[in-house]
């Protein structure tokens, strides 16, 4: 089952709906009961914070927060070496641009930007 629709599930059962039928429960339902509908929507708040956390990870790059090997690093040094741009490196190594800039920090091929410096 996907995020999407067990939050579309809980929401309607937060909201004391049966989620097949939209039929409103009874108030003698446990659907109805305070403390069970405030599960119900601190369920629906993760299942959001789920959702939002995967569709950032679908957007980044295949190798976003994956570990550097030495060939990839002699492969980013070439190419920065070369006048290829970040964004371009970026592309090439199937990473985003920030990490592109700590591993060249890293490497020693460039300065640390001003606003991340430690004080």
């Amino acid at each position: 089952m996907q995020t999407s629709e067990a939050l579309k599930i809980i929401q309607a059962l937060a909201d004391g709906a049966d989620p097949n039928t939209g039929e409103v429960f009874p108030e003698d339902s446990p659907y109805q009961h305070p403390q069970i509908v405030r599960a119900l929507l601190t369920a629906a708040r993760a299942l959001e914070r789920q959702e939002r956390t995967d569709r950032r990870k679908r957007r980044l790059p295949s190798k976003a927060g994956k570990p550097w090997d030495n060939a990839e690093d002699n492969q980013l040094v070439q190419g920065f070496d070369a006048g290829i741009t970040i964004a371009h490196l970026a592309r090439r190594h199937e990473r985003t641009e920030g990490s592109i800039r700590a591993r060249l920090e890293k490497l020693g091929k460039i300065q640390p930007h001003e606003q991340y410096q430690v004080r």
